[in-house]
């Protein structure tokens, strides 16, 4: 079983071996920690860039830095449950009370009793284990931004993997906020075009009577006011993707001028009689069914069929039930410096919530809810009211302590997976479980590996 981690923040090793005591006191608890201590809070900040420690003991608040840099450290390494130990009267001092009660998951004064300090330890643990995320590079890059373990993302990561070995064009469909930018990127970085530019067009955003200069730029002199040559997106994409985002708001008559490039792989500008060979690759999406906008004739039929060479659909979020905690917490982790100081993270009724709720914004009404709640929130965990959410009903919450307990080893479980690249040695490692202990943790929950 791995040791947990604990860095333990004093300017005295001799207050540190005072608060812990040596390894073999509290019935040889200690040995269960890899303790690392520092005597400021500079080099915590160095060996948690170094190192993630899920629990912290910082000796004697505020430190000799001052109060101000203290809560600085605090607000940085909001993640870390941090347990204080201070003088009798440490909290006669309003700053360090403030900082207690804001930063501190709990706190000892002395004399310390060093087997309520490693029971406290222990449970801060559990705690940050629990609520633990992956780094934001780990989190945003590839395939690791698409967030979740639901049998409905792990198609979509399938499919991406595909799609990503060839170069025909793609055509993303998927309701709006459900992620059909974020599955372009991916497929964009996992393919041989990764070291290009991905280019990423809104076709809706675009006032006609500038789409065609800024889709295939103009040559100097081809209206009033070009007065040099412009560069248009699909040309500054060569190399790379060009992504076209709600492809059905393009006007009919550039419609042909897309088909016009797909086919010949070249472009004219406005105004020039001189064709362009452009080499990217297209993605097209749309949140509008375009076999239906064709039989409106709001689309052409041609075009549709050149842009749908290998189809994905975007599940939306109301067919990811099972990710809902995962990304919930994941953007409370990646717009962490927008939350309210005393905000610790999500309650276990906001959770439920969260579940209950139909998503019709799908990924955007749950980012949005979210930052919402960090900034407004009150209390120290995010409740149902803070979403903008009904709570659960007694009947939906009678699963008790039983569903608490299994919605906690699925969170752990996924937070564990994606801190190790989804690798099932060191995330079992990170858990302290053997490799089968979690093989069957892994199908009981039925998450993909």
């Amino acid at each position: 079983m791995s040791l947990k981690k604990l860095l333990c923040i004093s300017p005295s090793a001799a207050a540190v071996a005072g608060a812990l005591g040596a390894p073999d006191d509290c019935g040889g608890m200690l040995a269960e920690w890899d303790i690392h201590s520092v005597a400021s809070l500079r080099e915590a900040s160095r060996a948690l860039r170094a190192r993630n420690y899920p629990v912290g003991l910082v000796l004697d608040l505020p430190g000799t830095e001052g109060c101000e840099a203290t809560e600085r450290f605090f607000r940085e390494h909001w993640n870390v449950q941090w347990i204080g130990v201070l003088a009798p009267d440490a909290l006669e001092s309003k700053p360090c009370r403030a900082l207690v009660a804001t930063w501190l998951a709990d706190f000892h004064t002395r004399p310390v009793d060093r087997q309520r300090l490693l029971h406290t330890l222990g449970h801060a643990h559990g705690l940050a284990l629990l609520r633990s995320q992956p780094a934001a590079s780990a989190a945003t890059s590839g395939l690791a931004a698409l967030t979740g373990d639901s049998a409905a993302i792990a198609r979509l990561r399938a499919q991406i993997g595909k799609v990503a070995q060839s170069d025909a064009p793609v055509l993303i469909w998927g309701e709006s906020g459900s992620g059909k930018e974020l599955t372009a990127q991916a497929i964009h970085t996992h393919s041989a075009r990764a070291a290009g530019p991905f280019v990423p067009i809104n076709c809706g955003a675009i006032p006609p009577a500038l789409i065609q200069s800024e889709l295939f730029g103009h040559a100097r002199g081809a209206f009033t006011g070009a007065a040099r040559d412009k560069v248009g997106l699909i040309e500054s994409a060569a190399g790379g993707t060009v992504f076209l985002d709600e492809i059905a708001d393009l006007p009919k008559d550039l419609q042909s001028n897309l088909l016009r490039f797909l086919q010949e792989k070249t472009i004219y500008r406005i105004g020039s009689t001189r064709s362009i060979a452009v080499d990217v690759r297209v993605i097209a999406a749309s949140h509008v069914n375009l076999q239906q906008a064709v039989a409106d004739g709001m689309f052409r039929e041609d075009l549709y069929y050149r842009l749908n060479v290998l189809p994905i659909d975007v599940p939306p979020l109301r067919e990811r039930k099972d990710d809902l905690d995962m990304l919930a917490q994941h953007f409370f982790h990646t717009f962490a410096t927008e939350k309210a100081p005393h905000l610790k993270g999500f309650g276990t009724e906001a959770l439920r919530a969260i579940r209950q709720h139909d998503w019709p914004g799908n990924v955007r009404e749950l980012i949005n809810r979210t930052r919402r709640a960090m900034v407004l929130g009150e209390g120290r965990l995010i409740a149902p009211h803070d979403l903008g959410l009904a709570p659960c009903s007694t009947q939906e919450r009678g699963a008790g302590l039983d569903a608490s307990r299994i919605d906690a080893e699925r969170a752990a479980i996924g937070a564990s997976l994606e801190r190790a690249g989804r690798n099932i040695t060191h995330a079992a490692r990170d858990l302290g479980v053997s490799r089968m202990t979690l093989y069957r943790l892994l199908a009981k929950h039925g998450i993909q590996t």
